[in-house]
């Protein structure tokens, strides 16, 4: 039975997918998705990266449900072990002289590079998501080599807050001047800019401090003993 109901929601899935690359009739018009993302939406968002245009753009209300459920699952992470008594770091042996190293050179240049990623995610791959996982990864190997040194929980959470702020500030701001949700209602700009594609780039920086903050805060709650 549980093969059936497996093979049923596979053919369910597949038609999904194929329906919405197939092309879809509004009105007296035909339209493909995949198509006018890609034939329209550099003139649409004056973003170079079309996965940019989709993330952030066609789809960012999604994209602000995916940054809420990373907060909740972040939020509930530190609950639970702070209601299981963490909080004490374990007593661990201090790091190899190359991974001390190590972490004190590289640290502030994966900071730099996470920071790159997601303020170019409207001209090459990249993005929030992808910076801000830099930006943790940083912070991991800063716990492994140098692990006297912690995260600024104010710090983390101020930068968790404003970035949930900003990117619902910027989507209603679009409500009042647009009519809609998250409507790109600043000038596009030149493409293949830094400054180009409206209000992308600050959603992108947006997410790439929150997701880094909560990934961060994430890890450091893990390294603590429960």
């Amino acid at each position: 039975m549980r093969k059936i109901v497996s093979i049923i929601l596979l053919v369910i899935a597949a038609l999904g997918i194929r329906l919405s690359l197939k092309e879809v009739r509004f009105g007296e018009h035909e339209t493909e998705v995949g198509k006018h993302y890609v034939d329209e939406g550099r003139d649409e968002t004056g973003a170079t990266n079309i996965v940019t245009s989709v993330v952030v753009s066609y789809r960012g209300f999604d994209t602000l449900g995916e940054v809420t459920v990373l907060f909740i699952a972040a939020t509930g992470l530190g609950a639970v072990l702070t209601a299981g008594g963490g909080g004490k770091m374990r007593k661990t042996e201090p790091a190899s002289l190359v991974l001390y190293t190590g972490c004190r050179i590289l640290f502030p240049l994966i900071l730099i590079f996470g920071i790159y990623i997601f303020i170019h995610g409207h001209l090459t791959p990249g993005g929030g998501f992808q910076g801000g996982a830099i930006i943790a990864s940083g912070f991991l190997l800063n716990y492994l080599g140098c692990r006297e040194r912690r995260i600024s929980r104010v710090a983390s959470n101020l930068a968790e807050s404003l970035g949930g702020l900003i990117f619902v500030v910027i989507g209603l701001l679009g409500l009042v001047f647009g009519g809609y949700f998250l409507l790109n209602f600043l000038p596009k700009g030149t493409p293949n800019t830094l400054f180009s594609a409206g209000i992308i780039p600050i959603i992108y920086i947006a997410i790439g401090f929150k997701v880094g903050s909560e990934l961060a805060s994430i890890i450091d709650n893990l390294i603590e003993e429960s």
